[in-house]
């Protein structure tokens, strides 16, 4: 029995845990955690000493149902990296840490973060 569906989930675990090794939010600093399907992207703002998140969005978000933004392209990436701006403004946050996940920085991920960049975010 092949065992490659296994291995590519076991590095793909290895990947997150890698990248987010060094990473832990805070109240005052939260994690951007970034995850995207085939068709949908979304962001959360995760406080990781509490064990809570302060907030998320996504282009399935009701929000973004009936706009423009409801499907993954660079131009939705940046209006979801807009909003979870905003949403951190309502939680009086500056700064966060970007925690890209398994993904690369390249593409929809970057646009995503040069979109909370554009809106005032700081990482």
């Amino acid at each position: 029995m092949d065992n490659s569906k296994a291995r590519r989930d076991n590095a793909r675990a290895k990947r997150v845990m890698r990248v987010r090794a060094g990473l832990h939010g805070t109240g005052t600093r939260p994690r951007l955690s970034v995850s995207k399907t085939n068709v949908h992207i979304y962001a959360q703002l995760i406080d990781d000493d509490k064990g809570v998140t302060l907030g998320g969005i996504g282009t399935l978000s009701k929000a973004n149902q009936k706009g423009v933004h409801n499907g993954k392209s660079k131009e939705s990436a940046r209006a979801i990296g807009k909003q979870i701006a905003e949403i951190a403004k309502k939680h009086s946050v500056q700064s966060v840490l970007f925690d890209r996940g398994r993904y690369k920085y390249h593409g929809i991920i970057a646009e995503l973060a040069a979109g909370a960049r554009e809106a005032g975010l700081q990482f």
